[in-house]
């Protein structure tokens, strides 16, 4: 039977019953280049099962003849187990996985011939690492000049880009050095027989190009190649398919074969791991695509979500273009909410979840978005507080995260050395040399005098005695300079003191935890006005404590006083000073309310970590310039564009609802930041939308917003007074110190806990300003004006 006869008859199959005509018109395409445009919710998965179960139930293709790469091992175990599920043959024989795992598979066969025993071992990135260092070391290289990561990320990228060290331009003495180092990389890993990731690929790609009787045979083999997520690929990635599907004769390239790509240009959202969105484009051209299909159709959504993501994407130029429709109608409007701080904007999510909870929507299907890792804590917070159970989606809890388990540390040692663990997890981080036999002596010389680590140092001689006391004595002066400080400037000494911030900022992949650490100054700036220690408050005096926080119980302290670290500890007296509380706070929410395996939780995660996801409600917060789209991808149309597209990919997760929230004012990275609502606001369509709170007016009336805002502030506790002369062209608002409070003897007052009431008497000036205050259901108290949300009564 002829392939069209085949093909004819293959059409009336169950196989394709249940499939739309885009997509049916994908899987039944004649032999040939194709490109499928896979919108988000398309049945991307199920065209490609689908087309190679045709292939081998239609007689065109033998299951040899078949290859298929995928970007994930699970993406790819799944697609062989809806193969078995699919045909009545077995499905050996075809090579379905990863680059990596298909470069693997291929180098193995051909061990001889690029130089690798069979048994050659794979470095991962952490052995790699260990590599690099083992090389400096042994040659003796300045690690200050050459820090082992970048010299690893050096090399990565160079082989990304298919370029050995003889290719690599060194237009400067710094990168001839790195390309020698690559060089003798390259020798050390020979030498061992080990192949690091990158390399599994570029020698791949090399045993391709150079050896043209394998190339030509995988070229008869695989008839039939499909790659799923195209958008993804890299530079080298692309040029191994090229090997796979074509021939180069004097420059020109000369496609063969019949590739099917299948990805989504408006999810190309990984240029930082290397993806080149220009991949796409450059197959149509260089392979001659003729088929190019778009899958359009979204069973995902309602069409007030997939009309604000077309939209929004619309904005973005050089796309190949494509329009999500549904038959699910218009569903419910994309919620918009716009909080005064971060607080209230995670105080009202964690309202709504709440409510969505009591609906019946289950917490698993619930998700929050968020552009940075470092957002999480907040939102953490509010549902800790509200005894939430939440999951953090493809990463770690705030106080869960390594880096800031490391500055934890170092504080818990200032308020105790003889604290054995967090001793031991930073003595040794970032590394001065302290090895693992160093720390067994100390700790066998503890276990023999009966005392701590600490203690047990001044009895360990030779140089790992010297290494072991510069810890010791590094301790020592970030206490003796932290004495007397606010709990922000303990915590910003001891990240830089300690050496961790220099730590991370050499780490390529270190910006999310700097900002982690940033954070961590936020947590405690929150936690000291939200507990009533004040900004910059130290231990007070037991007296004055009791003062602030006085109530009618006889213990001093006030049993409406939120939780997370109380200011005394009423059974011996004595005031908890701000660290001690905050690091008793940070404790307890790492310990609780992480959501338990199979339990049902919320999902919380980074925007990137949520593609290929969906949920029926989504939360995409901190909706700000600067934050989302991010301040580092403004410079240039790539990086916005690249950032619209994230955005893209967070809209399209909504199955149900969506809620887009911002804010105004913002605790992030230890700063207070007054924010504009971000652009992609302003790129929905009004008719898709609900505006949960009342909208402002323009982007030009935002002087005007923030001076009422500002004004507000001044009636409230840890408000800041704005210098509108000193708007820039950005239009962010400069920061004052000390506002006036505005209340007087005699005046009527709100708070937001206890209610009306009339004051009785003000002592003090300034940031030690206090006010008493009788309430009409709570009694008379004394309260900081520096720290209690006071307003007054008109």
């Amino acid at each position: 039977m002829l392939a069209q006869d085949r093909a004819a008859a293959g059409a009336q199959m169950p196989l394709l019953a249940h499939l739309n005509p885009e997509q049916r018109a994908a899987v039944t395409l004649p032999a040939g280049h194709a490109l499928i445009l896979a919108g988000a919710g398309s049945g991307k998965t199920r065209v490609l099962t689908t087309r190679i179960a045709w292939l081998l139930q239609t007689g065109q293709a033998a299951p040899g003849e078949i290859l298929a790469v995928t970007f994930t091992n699970k993406a790819a175990k799944e697609m062989l187990t809806r193969l078995s599920a699919m045909l009545p043959i077995s499905v050996r024989g075809m090579w379905i996985g990863t680059f990596h795992g298909l470069c693997n598979r291929m180098l193995r066969a051909h061990h001889k011939l690029v130089g690798l025993p069979q048994t050659f071992q794979i470095l991962d990135a952490q052995d790699q690492l260990s590599a690099v260092k083992r090389l400096l070391k042994a040659h003796q290289v300045d690690e200050e000049h050459h820090p082992p990561r970048q010299v690893a990320w050096f090399i990565n990228g160079c082989k990304e880009e298919g370029l050995r060290p003889d290719a690599v331009p060194a237009p400067n003495d710094e990168t001839r050095q790195r390309v020698e180092l690559y060089r003798l990389y390259e020798a050390q890993c020979q030498r061992e027989g080990v192949v690091d990731f990158a390399e599994l690929l570029l020698r791949s790609y090399e045993l391709l190009r150079d050896h043209a009787p394998v190339r030509a045979h995988y070229q008869r083999r695989f008839a039939h190649i499909l790659v799923d997520e195209f958008q993804d690929t890299n530079r080298l990635q692309y040029l191994w398919l090229k090997q796979l599907a074509g021939d180069v004769v004097d420059g020109q390239f000369t496609p063969r074969g019949s590739v099917m790509a299948v990805g989504d240009d408006d999810q190309s959202i990984y240029a930082f791991r290397g993806a080149r969105v220009g991949n796409m484009q450059d197959f149509v051209r260089e392979f001659a695509v003729g088929q190019q299909i778009k899958l359009e159709e979204n069973y995902r959504s309602c069409s007030n979500i997939l009309d604000s993501a077309n939209a929004l994407i619309a904005h973005n130029s050089r796309r190949l273009g494509k329009n999500l429709r549904t038959a699910r109608g218009p569903g419910e409007p994309v919620r918009i909410h716009e909080a005064e701080s971060d607080l209230m904007e995670a105080r009202w999510l964690v309202d709504e979840i709440r409510q969505l909870a009591a609906d019946g929507m289950a917490r698993q299907h619930i998700a929050v978005l968020y552009r940075s890792n470092a957002q999480s804590r907040a939102l953490e917070s509010q549902l800790f507080n509200a005894g939430v159970p939440y999951r953090v989606y493809g990463g770690l809890r705030f106080f869960e995260r390594a880096e800031i388990k490391h500055a934890l540390a170092y504080l818990r040692l200032l308020e105790n050395p003889h604290d054995d663990t967090s001793f031991a997890r930073v003595v040794n981080f970032p590394p001065r040399g302290i090895g693992a036999r160093t720390l067994e002596v100390l700790q066998d010389a503890a276990r023999a005098a009966g005392c701590s680590l600490w203690d047990a140092v001044s009895s360990v001689g030779g140089s790992a005695g010297t290494k072991l006391g510069g810890f010791v004595a590094l301790v020592e002066v970030m206490r003796e300079r932290s004495s007397g400080q606010s709990l922000r400037a303990i915590i910003e000494q001891v990240v830089e003191g300690s050496g961790l911030a220099g730590h991370y900022r050499q780490d390529k992949e270190g910006e999310d935890r700097l900002d982690n650490l940033k954070e961590l100054v936020s947590a405690a700036e929150s936690f000291v006005m939200q507990e009533g220690f004040g900004r910059d408050a130290v231990a007070l005096p037991v007296d004055e404590t009791a003062a602030l926080t006085q109530s009618p119980v006889s213990q001093g302290v006030d049993p409406d006083a939120p939780m997370g670290g109380p200011q005394l500890d009423a059974a011996a007296g004595e005031t908890l000073s701000p660290l001690v509380a905050f690091l008793t706070h940070a404790a307890l929410e790492a310990g609780d309310n992480q959501a338990q395996a199979g339990q049902d939780a919320v999902q919380l995660m980074t925007v990137h970590a949520s593609k290929g996801l969906e949920f029926d409600a989504v939360f995409i917060c901190g909706l700000e310039e600067g934050l989302f789209p991010h301040e580092n991808a403004m410079a240039d149309q790539g990086g916005l564009e690249e950032e619209r597209r994230l955005m893209y990919v967070a809209i399209t997760r909504a199955r149900k609802r969506l809620y887009l929230s911002h804010a105004q004012v913002r605790m992030l990275h230890g700063q207070t930041r007054y924010n504009m609502a971000s652009r992609f606001f302003d790129e929905l369509p009004e008719g898709a939308l609900k505006h949960l709170t009342p909208q402002r007016r323009s982007a030009g009336s935002f002087a005007t917003d923030y001076r009422a805002y500002s004004e507000r502030q001044s009636r409230v506790s840890g408000g800041f007074d704005l210098d509108y002369s000193s708007l820039g062209s950005a239009g962010l608002p400069a920061r004052k110190e000390a506002p006036a409070h505005g209340i007087t003897q005699g005046a009527q007052v709100f708070h937001t806990k206890f209610g009306e009431g009339r004051v009785l008497a003000i002592e003090g000036q300034g940031e030690d300003a206090r006010a008493q205050v009788a309430f009409t259901r709570h009694g008379t108290k004394w309260l900081a004006l520096a720290i209690a949300k006071l307003t007054l009564v008109e």
